[in-house]
């Protein structure tokens, strides 16, 4: 297979594809719209969900697992739920197959479920049935459960990670006795995936809260963390919704107060998935293929051995298993590449296409002069080092590339984010691909009427805005406030 990746700014959809491909991070498979996550993919979920799952547990939270399927019973009882996930449920009618006359295999229609099963679209329902068995007094709260699952979102056109039928992430569902502390609880999860999001990732997010025609259903507020991908466009990299206490009337859930009175409990929900991947991947990459940040790259280090016999190769591994040591007690992922299957150029092209942060060369004359060879993938720069003080120098290099490919992107979003005060100025730089700071009337209707003409949705109102007074872009009705406009994967 070809490595060559299209370049980014004559396809940019194509380039995306090309490096999900070519760098081995998933595959199509054969179910249509559901995707295969190969190993160096799951490998970067894997250091996504290790972090994220420390953060969930230093702020009190516990694992738990629920059910796949979800009674379509337990959907109708949250009107606005049931309302906003309909579309994309994937039901189960039956439970056995049977032979058929021709030799094949067909339903078995004696084998109808008494009530259809839904496939997990989200859990809120399953949860809050299950919570009400779990709480009957103020001692049972604060419940903080996070999941880590797959769901099951049909979808007619699909994008590897950014948008497939079925995905992975982790939801977390709590339970709290007043509405402060469910709205503190929301606040606080929001800030753990904005500093997951901006200390990881690199990428850096602004916080705000969704409109209400874009909240998540049944919810009476959600809060948000978007990203600027390399095209202008915006990604919704996380939500946390307050729920209020919506689900809890839905389920009957409540606990006695310390005065023994009986009140409904106060809910949110909150997650992110595997589509953090795909924002990894735009918000960094480049034409030779992904760049990752240090502290989510699998391999931090790659070492790659230059020889022509046995005993060169004798000679350099000896050097390298003490540095390679060295590096390893450190905390830095590294390997040493042996494969002579494979030539030294042929590694640095497939390592430089799987982004690894740094890479080492190390032939006979290096050993000689008693330096490597060191590239740093994110600018593409080679350099020769000596080996004495190396391991602290790539410790160095490592934390200067986390730092900086966050820069470079909260760069690039400052460079690309504008105001408009006419609708022909915001269409221009909608076009151009900005994120446009408008002035909107806070009407569904005026939102709707640019998502239809500009394909364009309010990502986000930031929180903390700044109140200024104005005119809406579009209807000319008055404003309080900007909010930020861009066009969305």
């Amino acid at each position: 297979m070809s490595k060559v990746i299209t370049p980014k700014d004559k396809d940019y959809s194509q380039w995306y594809n090309d490096i999900v491909i070519k760098a081995g991070l998933a595959d199509h498979s054969a179910v249509k719209g559901c995707m295969v996550i190969k190993p160096y993919g799951y490998a970067i979920w894997e250091r996504m969900q290790a972090v994220l799952d420390g953060m969930f547990k230093e702020t009190g939270h516990v694992n738990a697992y629920f059910p796949l399927f979800i009674p379509k019973s337990f959907f109708a009882k949250e009107a606005a739920h049931v309302e906003g996930f309909a579309k994309e449920c994937a039901v189960v009618t039956h439970y056995r197959l049977k032979n058929s006359p021709d030799g094949g295999l067909v339903v078995d229609e004696d084998a109808k479920l008494e009530e259809e099963l839904i496939v997990r679209p989200t859990s809120e329902t399953i949860i809050w049935n299950t919570y009400k068995g779990w709480i009957q007094s103020y001692r049972d709260l604060p419940l903080l459960i996070n999941q880590w699952a797959n769901v099951v979102r049909w979808e007619m056109r699909t994008r590897l990670f950014l948008r497939t039928a079925e995905f992975l992430w982790q939801e977390g569902h709590t339970a709290h006795a007043t509405r402060q502390e469910a709205v503190e609880e929301a606040e606080r999860m929001l800030n753990v995936y904005a500093d997951f999001a901006e200390k990881f990732m690199s990428v850096p997010v602004i916080k705000g809260t969704k409109t209400a025609s874009e909240r998540f259903a049944g919810a009476l507020e959600t809060y948000c963390i978007e990203a600027m991908m390399l095209d202008g466009k915006a990604l919704q990299a996380g939500t946390s919704h307050f729920l209020g206490q919506n689900f809890a009337k839905a389920f009957d859930v409540k606990f006695l107060n310390k005065e023994g009175k009986s009140e409904l409990v106060w809910a949110t929900s909150w997650g992110v998935s595997t589509r953090l991947i795909g924002a990894l991947i735009m918000s960094h990459s480049d034409d030779e293929g992904l760049v990752l940040p240090p502290l989510l790259a699998p391999i931090q280090v790659v070492i790659i051995p230059v020889f022509r016999d046995e005993e060169q190769l004798g000679k350099i591994t000896e050097v390298v298993s003490v540095l390679k040591k060295n590096l390893v007690a450190d905390g830095i992922r590294t390997k040493y590449d042996t494969d002579d299957n494979r030539s030294p150029g042929w590694k640095f092209a497939e390592y430089e296409l799987k982004g690894v942060p740094v890479r080492i060369a190390i032939g006979p004359r290096d050993l000689e002069k008693g330096t490597v060879e060191i590239y740093r993938r994110d600018k593409r720069e080679k350099q020769f080092v000596p080996m004495e003080g190396l391991e602290a120098y790539i410790k160095k290099m490592l934390e200067e590339i986390q730092h900086d490919l966050f820069k470079k992107a909260e760069t690039f979003r400052t460079d690309h984010s504008h105001k408009a005060d006419t609708y022909a100025e915001f269409k221009e730089l909608l076009d151009k691909g900005n994120f446009v700071w408008a002035h909107w009337d806070g009407t569904s209707e005026t939102e709707e009427k640019i998502k239809e003409e500009t394909k364009a949705t309010i990502r986000c109102i930031p929180l903390n805005n700044k109140l200024e007074e104005g005119k809406c872009v579009y209807s000319g009705k008055p404003s309080t406030q900007r909010v930020i406009f861009a066009k969305a994967y």
